[in-house]
C-alpha cells in the first residue's frame, strides 16, 4: 500500500471509529466486543483500501461490520450474559449519566434477545438510519427480508419485559 494510501486509510479509521465502535456495541451488546469487531473490520478493509471506490467507503465498511458481527454469533453458539449496568456507571454520580446508562444497558439487553440478522436490521434502520434499500444492499438480501425482519424485531422489542416495565416507556404511555 502507497504511503498516500495508508495516510488515507488511517485519517478514514480515525474519524469513524466513535461511530463504528458505536454502532458495534448495538450489534454484540458488548463495548470490549464492539471494539475487537472494529478492529476485526478495519484489519480487513485495510487489506482491499485501495480497491474500495471512496464513494461506497460508509455503505462497504458497515457491511463488512455486520457480515463480521454475524461471523461472530455464528461462531460463538453460546448464551451471552449482560450485566444490568456497565461497570463504570458505578463510579459516576450524577443521575442524568446514569440514567443514560442504564437505558442504554435496558436497550443492549433487549437487543441481545434478538437474531443476528434483525439486530442487524434494527440497528441498521434506527441507529445508522439507513433505508431499507441501503440496508438489504449491506446485508446482500432483499427489501423484503428488510421488512420482515424489522417487524419481526421491532415486535420483539416492544414485548421485552425490560422495555415495557422501564420508566421512560411507562412516560410514553401517558
Amino acid at each position: 500500500m502507497t504511503h498516500e494510501s495508508h495516510a488515507d486509510f488511517t485519517e478514514f479509521a480515525t474519524v469513524a471509529w466513535p461511530r463504528l465502535v458505536r454502532t458495534a456495541h448495538m450489534l454484540t451488546g458488548d463495548f470490549h466486543e464492539a471494539e475487537d469487531l472494529v478492529q476485526t473490520t478495519l484489519a480487513k478493509v485495510y487489506a482491499r483500501w485501495r480497491k474500495i471506490p471512496r464513494d461506497e467507503v460508509n455503505a462497504y465498511i458497515r457491511r463488512a461490520l455486520v457480515n463480521n458481527n454475524i461471523s461472530r454469533v455464528r461462531k460463538k453458539r453460546i448464551g451471552h450474559l449482560l450485566m444490568p449496568f456497565l461497570p463504570e456507571s458505578i463510579h459516576r454520580s450524577h443521575g442524568g449519566h446514569a440514567d443514560a446508562v442504564e437505558r442504554s444497558a435496558v436497550l443492549v439487553e433487549a437487543l441481545a434477545v434478538l437474531s443476528a440478522r434483525q439486530r442487524a436490521v434494527v440497528v441498521l434502520r434506527y441507529w445508522e438510519d439507513m433505508n431499507e434499500q441501503e440496508i438489504a444492499e449491506a446485508l446482500n438480501c432483499s427489501v423484503g427480508t428488510v421488512k420482515t425482519h424489522a417487524r419481526r424485531g421491532l415486535e420483539a422489542l416492544r414485548t421485552h419485559p425490560h422495555l415495557i416495565l422501564h420508566p421512560a416507556h411507562q412516560e410514553a404511555k401517558r
